[in-house]
């Protein structure tokens, strides 16, 4: 357990260390407030914590890539630490032929040797004309799940290649039984461009997210290794304050923000919400360059993984990849997620979206608590829209006693 001395009284005592905490405790340590920051894994900066293996910068908790168009979020984070020129451009890996994402010219080109936006497009009309074909002989209205809407909008070949097995590996179900609006708009281009986003900025702490997350938390006092909800913790209407005690900690707060699983926090007194998870297989192989890409997909079955990261190339371009002579890879399998393990993605079905409700009702009347991030809303959030939010939110000043 990692220790500071604490004090007797904070204005903000922060549940978990991610980047909404972290953005948090930035935002009110810069107001004067002093923010004590607790979290129960042995490390802070949540999902986005790298761990260095030999000068390689590991994303442990998957990829992650800072993208946004919204200027005022991108000169933040870049003001705290800058960011360097990153651009995602995955490829997909099927049966060993390799095919460029998001579909594009290339894309089009590597599927059916087409070399004009004018023939991709017949391509893909013809496709999509056979794919509507099917439904009305089949009598079907509207697409009912996943491998019919993906067939209206991109066709067979595209659907079979490079979107059925990754889906259905990612999901842990059949297209078939996976609802239509999971990709209710597939990004197709009709020009020779890899980049992943559309945002105007993408890129990647110079140095890894650790060095985002340390000066974020730099003015507040953290303690890891320790959960929350294994403390003691009162509330005095009288005072407004919180009184948390655990071995080694007895101090007093104002506020307590968390950004912990909002199931948890209760008790999981209407029952557990559904996650996703996904597990890594890291390796660190003795050789400079593995596959001479960030993100590798696999999209066929036949693979048990949905993708393969090589970590380096997040901040290694060009020839600098073989300077540092080794590389770390991670397999990554998605799986589903049971008591004890990370959450990762919400389930936002109709059962688990009323079940996070009545959670959030809850949630309401708690006295000077504030709720916020993945797991505390129940909501898959981007970076990005993290780090926007804190920055649009209220942060309530503190009334001292006179």
């Amino acid at each position: 357990m990692h220790h500071q001395a604490i004090k007797k009284e904070y204005d903000y005592l922060i549940v978990g260390a991610g980047l909404f905490g972290s953005a948090f405790a930035y935002r009110a340590s810069q107001k004067g407030h002093r923010c004590l920051v607790l979290d129960r894994r042995q490390h802070t900066g949540g999902n986005t914590y790298c761990e260095e293996i030999g000068g390689i910068h590991v994303h442990k908790y998957g990829a992650h890539i800072f993208h946004t168009s919204n200027k005022e979020v991108w000169d933040f984070v870049n003001s705290i630490t800058p960011f360097n020129r990153y651009t995602n451009s995955p490829l997909a890996n099927y049966e060993g032929k390799l095919y460029n994402l998001p579909f594009n010219m290339n894309t089009f080109y590597q599927m059916w040797g087409v070399r004009t936006p004018e023939e991709a497009q017949q391509r893909l009309d013809e496709q999509r004309q056979e794919a509507r074909e099917a439904m009305r002989k089949a009598g079907v209205e509207e697409p009912r799940n996943l491998e019919e809407q993906a067939l209206l909008l991109i066709g067979r070949d595209i659907y079979e290649r490079l979107i059925k097995g990754y889906s259905e590996k990612q999901w842990g179900r059949r297209c078939t039984e996976l609802p239509a609006f999971i990709i209710r708009r597939l990004p197709v281009r009709l020009v020779f461009d890899n980049n992943y986003f559309n945002d105007t900025y993408q890129g990647i702490p110079i140095g890894g997210y650790n060095r985002l997350t340390d000066i974020m938390l730099k003015d507040a006092d953290t303690i890891t290794g320790i959960d929350f909800l294994q403390c003691t913790r009162t509330w005095d209407p009288a005072s407004s304050t919180y009184h948390l005690t655990a071995p080694g900690i007895d101090t007093r707060c104002h506020y307590i923000v968390f950004t912990g699983c909002i199931d948890e926090y209760f008790n999981y007194c209407h029952g557990p919400l559904e996650y996703r998870t996904v597990r890594f297989e890291t390796e660190d192989l003795d050789k400079p360059n593995y596959q001479g890409n960030a993100v590798v997909n696999y999209t066929d079955t036949s693979v048990p993984y949905t993708r393969i990261i090589e970590h380096k190339h997040f901040e290694s371009f060009g020839q600098a990849v073989y300077d540092i002579p080794h590389t770390v890879i991670s397999r990554e399998y998605s799986t589903e997620w049971k008591a004890g393990m990370e959450p990762y993605y919400p389930v936002n079905d109709d059962r688990n979206n009323h079940l996070y409700q009545q959670y959030k009702n809850l949630s309401e009347n708690e006295p000077h608590v504030i709720f916020g991030g993945r797991l505390a809303e129940y909501k898959y959030y981007d970076m990005a829209p993290i780090i926007e939010k804190v920055l649009g939110m209220e942060i309530p000043s503190i009334a001292k006693p006179s």
